[in-house]
Order: C-alpha cells, then sequence, then structure tokens
C-alpha cells in the first residue's frame, strides 16, 4: 500500500521533538497567543524573507483578514481564480467583496496575467492570485498590472511554503501572503493553522487587531474583530517542524524529478515550472483526460491517488449566485476535468515512486493511444492569447 500522504511517518521521524515542545507548552500554562507564537511569528517571517508575520487559526482565516486589513469590503471586487480549494472564493465573500474570476495558464496553471485587465472594473480593489501545487504565479506582471491600477495583491500561498520566483519567497511580493497549516501542507500543524505575511507594518498592525477581537491592548477594542487567534501547541509544533522545512521540500523536488523522469515517455502532460521558479510541489499533478481509468486502476495497486480539483469554484453549486457557466474559464474547466494527483511527501521512497509509474505505464497500455487525448498534448489550443514564458 503506497498512501497518499503519510502524516504518521513524518511524526515519527520527530516524535521526541513534538513530544517535548508540547509537553513544554502543556507545562508553561500558556496556551493562547504566547511565547510559542511569539517566536513562531520571527522565524517564519525571516523564513519567508518578510518583515512580519502574524500567525492565526487557520489559512482561510488568513485571507479572511487580510483582505479586510487592505480594506476589502462591501461594493468591492477582487480578481482570482477559479482553480483553487473554495476558501480563496469562501474568504472574499466573508469580506463582503465579490470574486471576479479570471483563467489560468496553461503550462503553469496558476492565474494568467494576459486575463486580468480585461476583468478590472471601478469596483476593482485587490487582485488574490494563488500559487497552485507549490508553483507560485507569474507575480512581476501581476504587480506591474496592479501598481497601475493602484491595486492590492494578496498572494494565496496556502500551498507553496518555500516556493520561489526569481529569488523571492512566496508571501513576500504582494502587499500580504496568506499561508495555511492544515496537517497535510508542507509545513503542517497538528490541527488548524495559519499565517500572514507582509512587509507592511501598518498591515500587519491591523491583523493583530482584527484575529484578537480588535483589540489594540487588553480590554482596548479598537475595531470590530474575531477570535482567529493561534494556539501555542500548533506553534510549538510547528517551531519543531521549521527546522525540517528545507530538507523536507528538497526531498519533494527530488521526487518531482524522478517522477518527470520516470513519466518522459509516457503521454501525461506534467508540470512545467519556468526556470526561474522553486517549485516545491506539495501537489504533483499529471494530466489525463482519461483519468479515472487510471485513478481506478492506482487503487486497484493500493496506490493513492487524488484529484485537485474536480469541480473548479465558479461550477461549484454553492456559489451559482455569482453567475458563472460552463465555457466560462476553458483552461480551468479542461484542468479540473484532467488532474490527476499522485503521491508526494518527504517520506516517500524512490522505488515507490517507480512503483506508481509502473502502475500509470500500465495504464497507459491498456489504450492503444494512451491514456491521455489529443486535446492535452498541446494546451495552447484552448487559449486565444499568446503565451509568453518569460524562461529568462
Amino acid at each position: 500500500m503506497i498512501p497518499f500522504l503519510d502524516l504518521k511517518a513524518q511524526y515519527s521521524a520527530i516524535k521526541p521533538e513534538i513530544d517535548a515542545a508540547v509537553a513544554r507548552v502543556v507545562s508553561s500554562g500558556h496556551f493562547v497567543l504566547g511565547p510559542e507564537v511569539a517566536v513562531f511569528e520571527e522565524r517564519f517571517a525571516e523564513y519567508c524573507r518578510a518583515a512580519h508575520c502574524r500567525a492565526v487559526n487557520s489559512g482561510t482565516s488568513a485571507l479572511h483578514l487580510a483582505l479586510l486589513a487592505a480594506g476589502i469590503g462591501p461594493g468591492d471586487e477582487v480578481i482570482t481564480v477559479s482553480m483553487t480549494f473554495v476558501a480563496t472564493t469562501a474568504a472574499i465573500l466573508y469580506s463582503g467583496a465579490r470574486p471576479v474570476f479570471v483563467d489560468v495558464d496553461p503550462l503553469t496553471w496558476t492565474m494568467h496575467p494576459g486575463s486580468i485587465e480585461a476583468a478590472i472594473t471601478p469596483r476593482t480593489k485587490a487582485i488574490l492570485p494563488v500559487h497552485l501545487h507549490g508553483l507560485m504565479a507569474d507575480m512581476d506582471p501581476i504587480m506591474e498590472i496592479a501598481s497601475r491600477h493602484g491595486l492590492v495583491v494578496i498572494e494565496d500561498a496556502a500551498q507553496a511554503h518555500g516556493a520561489e520566483y526569481r529569488g523571492r519567497r512566496a508571501g513576500s511580493i504582494g502587499d500580504v501572503g496568506c499561508f495555511s497549516f492544515y496537517p497535510g501542507k508542507n509545513l503542517g500543524a497538528f490541527g488548524e493553522g495559519g499565517a500572514i505575511v507582509t512587509n507592511r507594518p501598518e498591515l500587519a498592525r491591523r491583523v493583530s487587531m482584527l484575529r484578537d477581537w480588535g483589540q489594540e491592548t487588553k480590554y482596548n477594542h479598537v475595531i470590530p474583530g474575531y477570535n482567529y487567534r493561534m494556539d501555542e501547541i500548533q506553534s510549538a509544533i510547528l517551531n519543531v517542524k521549521l527546522d525540517y522545512i528545507e530538507r523536507w521540500t528538497e526531498a519533494r523536488r527530488s521526487l518531482a524529478d524522478k517522477y518527470n523522469a520516470l513519466l518522459s515517455d509516457l503521454p501525461f502532460a506534467r508540470p512545467q515550472p519556468p526556470r526561474y521558479a522553486r517549485h516545491v510541489y506539495h501537489v504533483y499533478a499529471v494530466r489525463s483526460p482519461r483519468r479515472h481509468e487510471a485513478l481506478t486502476l492506482l487503487r486497484d495497486a493500493g496506490i493513492a491517488g487524488g484529484i485537485h480539483y474536480p469541480v473548479p469554484v465558479h461550477l461549484q453549486t454553492a456559489y451559482a449566485e455569482l453567475g458563472y457557466r460552463a465555457g466560462d474559464l476553458p483552461v480551468t474547466e479542461m484542468l479540473a476535468n484532467d488532474f490527476l494527483s499522485l503521491p508526494i511527501y518527504p517520506e516517500l521512497l524512490p522505488e515507490q515512486a517507480v512503483e506508481v509509474v509502473s502502475t500509470l505505464r500500465n495504464a497507459a497500455a491498456r489504450r492503444p493511444n494512451g491514456v491521455v487525448s489529443d486535446r492535452a498534448e498541446d494546451p495552447q489550443n484552448v487559449m486565444t492569447w499568446s503565451h509568453n514564458r518569460r524562461a529568462s
């Protein structure tokens, strides 16, 4: 059996340190926004190469507070993508604003900068790119567009801890970067957790108040706020894991390289990160329009595959009131139909990666034309704009 993710294996490898950290918190009597949180905020800001970090109780809370701190509210529009987990859209709606979806690039699978300006209206206040699967969106043109139109940029970096774009870390380029520490993330807590990072001190100060009932000092409630505080046990666990995040990231990248090599003669479209990017492979997805067949064969072989995400947000029943229909975002919809996620985590053995690909090879052999149909061979066919890789 090859699991999709093995959190027990990770815990076993660092069990003494984790257990000691939890015991330290329990013995201290400090359980919420105490010294462990302060240490983690300092260390995670440094890791992200940002000036400030504020820890909160989930990645969704981080997005919500980032929007509020940036002044986003009712009547505003936020440009984002539909190829993401629903939390991105939910946070925009929590703020009272309206999400406006644009399509993604067919090669990087992240927000296509060429689609943004046509979506800008007088109500647009922010752009919210999502760093999908561990690969950052093309941030330089996004920032240039935002600067020309006076828009805030909020990075959804929930899947991109330690990812880089032209030498800059995820979360440090936009006005605010938002992270999730859900257990399955590259840096995961033992429960819920999140953080915002920013180089703008006024945004950090506002998030500090918003996460703690709007308090500037105890019982001095300056603005309406929320109970979005991070607890000490999660911070203590994350402080332990921060010592290992780079080692784990390089293990993921090594496994992705192995997958790329093993899949090179098979008709599966693979991730294509630009040369300037550091992809951290929270998810390793391939594209296969016959993915149900491939997924069934993987499961029959005792291998857990996955799909991220089978129904894009704009076609989810919960968000039908936004008015989007099938065909509005052709690349996003194609990817949603094709994505197949393979097991990838630091403890996965190289021989297990070989077994995964061997099973996919068998799946491809079951069809004369392989697993992938012609439409997946050239993703450019579904685009109306030219694609600039900016490979320098």
